[in-house]
């Protein structure tokens, strides 16, 4: 087994999904714009029609992932690599192709079939890998997700500028998708964390309906959104607000967060993870608030960097927290962690798309802003909770009897 290339090739399948995201936010006033495409969108609300296709792409990552978390070790992690690996080729291939918006929804959904199961791998995997830092490991993992957002950001940014399609700029995905493919195949994969330790399946799924588990659910729901709807919508509103290129923004705020992964292990084991969610969504609401808020390029970089200070180190925090604190729930709680993540973003990014329509850009953003009082308030009382008990501490199968 080569530990370093399978990381690589984890670190590379989500540059991929981060493409997608980045690209898909990127194009939206091209194909609005596009004499054909704007044709297949419903002409009353273009930009919820719009937005219901990263919906579709949302909803079938938080699909996959439900039904392939809890069969991971059965169907084998190196196989649903290599299902995602072809569910990319035929999303991406498919939304540049699509004669009809039924069918540019349905390969959305294809591709968020593909993010999904690259969610439901690499994080077990990862676990797997480097059981002793977990939620350092996670957090350089997920480096790579802003990682890709850079990448796809600039590409983005200069293809647009340069007059290039839409169907371009979508099909650059297809690169760095041909060589995680290459790298994966014919790899070995360990078993997961869960299965090596021996744990069975009724005690996962009973972890999974711990109330502390069920809580950091709930709050997952939040803080994914937080994290991720203005990010789909930051190009197009702030060329609203702030009359300039909000994809910049999204790439100046992906490279903040792609260096400060790196730098998750430190700050964790100083304030613990559920303090350091705490601080995130505290940070990461005024930030998003003081996005609504800008009126010139200054001002939205500004922001944007108290946002995206914000919201680093949210989603492989709270995956870490997952697999420190309810280890025995194995791929399965990891993979729900995902899907409510994303199944609450599918919701949350449709509704802003609705608001933009009806009653303007910025208010979409202090929307979502609004909702991280529900976790400030739970990580508060749990990291308080922590301290009286004695402070955060990690859960290892290998400590078990």
């Amino acid at each position: 087994m080569n530990q370093r290339r399978l990381f690589v090739a984890s670190c590379l399948a989500l540059v991929v999904t981060a493409m997608i995201f980045a690209l898909r936010g990127n194009i939206e006033d091209l194909v609005l714009g596009d004499p054909v495409a704007k044709l297949l969108f419903d002409p009353a609300q273009p930009k919820a029609a719009y937005a219901w296709l990263s919906t579709m792409a949302f909803f079938g990552f938080a699909a996959s992932i439900l039904v392939a978390s809890p069969m991971l070790d059965a169907l084998g992690m190196r196989n649903l690599l290599y299902l995602a690996f072809g569910l990319h080729i035929a999303g991406v291939i498919g939304f540049i192709a699509a004669p009809s918006y039924t069918m540019m929804s349905t390969t959305m959904l294809l591709a968020g079939f593909g993010n999904g199961l690259v969610e439901a791998v690499i994080n077990p995997l990862i676990a797997t890998l480097y059981p002793d830092e977990k939620t350092h490991k996670l957090n350089v993992l997920h480096a790579w997700w802003p990682g890709g957002l850079i990448i796809g950001g600039l590409l983005g940014y200069f293809m647009k500028n340069a007059g290039l399609s839409w169907q371009m700029q979508m099909g650059v995905i297809l690169i760095p998708t041909l060589v995680y493919g290459v790298m994966i195949f014919g790899q070995k994969f360990p078993k997961t964390e869960r299965a090596a330790a021996g744990i069975s399946t009724g005690e996962m799924l009973k972890t999974a309906l711990n109330p502390a588990f069920l809580l950091l659910l709930g709050c997952m729901m939040i803080t994914a959104s937080i994290e991720l709807a203005p990010g789909q919508m930051v190009d197009s509103v702030l060329n609203t607000l702030a009359g300039m290129d909000g994809i910049l923004i999204l790439v100046y705020g992906s490279a903040l967060m792609f260096v400060l992964r790196y730098f998750a292990g430190p700050i964790a084991h100083r304030i613990s993870p559920i303090g350091m969610m705490w601080a995130s969504v505290t940070i990461a609401a005024i930030g998003l608030y003081l996005l609504s808020q800008v009126s010139t390029p200054t001002m939205a970089y500004l922001a944007a960097t108290v946002f995206y200070v914000g919201v680093c180190f949210m989603w492989p925090t709270m995956l870490g927290i997952t697999s420190e604190r309810f280890p025995q729930g194995g791929a399965f709680t990891m993979g729900l962690m995902g899907f409510a993540g994303q199944f609450a973003l599918g919701v949350v990014i449709f509704n802003m798309g609705r608001i933009r329509d009806s009653i303007g850009d910025a208010a979409s953003f202090r929307w979502v802003a609004a909702l991280a009082v529900v976790p400030f308030v739970i990580f508060a009382v749990w990291w308080i909770r922590d301290y009286t008990r004695g402070g955060y501490k990690a859960i290892k199968l290998a400590d078990r009897g």
